[in-house]
């Protein structure tokens, strides 16, 4: 089993309601953040990757047939040379809803609730998350609201100026089954598309402080 699917969208542009998605369209099992919440067997070599160390994707990626979400968005480039014949979705949404849907759910997450989850293994992917989002993407300014929305913009721009035309679906969040399933290749099934994670759910079910 390889990639089929490499999703390039960041955190909080529908990517679990993708995960879920592609799923049930057969491209599944699909990796998302969740998995390495539930698996932490998974967090140390996601955990060498944030600090630069050489990845094995084959074996990060073992029984995986998508992926969306962070961590893996953050090294689309690298899966997509390693895995040429996969299909690329860049899930998008509009950039100030984003921020704010970002601040109420995994930006404390990373931030403010550093060691102070109520779990060892909750701590130490809010330590890994603040390693390669916070800073290594955002530099240190996620905060910051135009700072951050320009780095989402320019991230768009840059997937769409990379990625050749034929291997790319751009996907705003909302747009249903269609555009997925056409650029896929699979017919539209009859359920209604996911929706899943909204900022409700996810902090409902995120981990809170004591």
């Amino acid at each position: 089993m390889t990639l089929e699917v490499i999703g390039a969208g960041f955190g909080r542009t529908g990517t679990n309601s993708l995960k879920f998605a592609l799923e049930q369209l057969n491209f599944g099992p699909c990796h998302h953040m969740f998995e390495v919440r539930d698996n932490p067997e998974q967090l140390p070599a996601w955990n060498r990757a944030a600090h630069g160390e050489q990845a094995d994707w084959d074996a990060m990626f073992h029984g995986y047939r998508a992926q969306v979400d962070w961590p893996g968005a953050a090294y689309w480039r690298q899966l997509s040379d390693h895995y040429p014949d996969a299909k690329i979705i860049l899930s998008v949404r509009d950039p100030d809803a984003w921020f704010d849907s970002i601040w109420a759910t995994i930006g404390p997450f990373m931030t403010t609730m550093r060691g102070r989850h109520d779990s060892d293994h909750a701590n130490a992917i809010a330590e890994m998350c603040s390693k390669f989002i916070v800073h290594g993407i955002f530099d240190g300014r996620m905060d910051d609201r135009d700072h951050a929305v320009s780095v989402f913009r320019k991230h768009i721009e840059k997937v769409r100026d990379t990625v050749p035309k034929d291997r790319l679906l751009v996907y705003e969040t909302g747009s249903g089954w269609k555009p997925l399933c056409t650029f896929l290749g699979v017919d539209i099934p009859e359920e209604p598309y996911p929706h899943t994670n909204s900022t409700k759910q996810f902090q409902d079910n995120v981990a809170k402080p004591e």
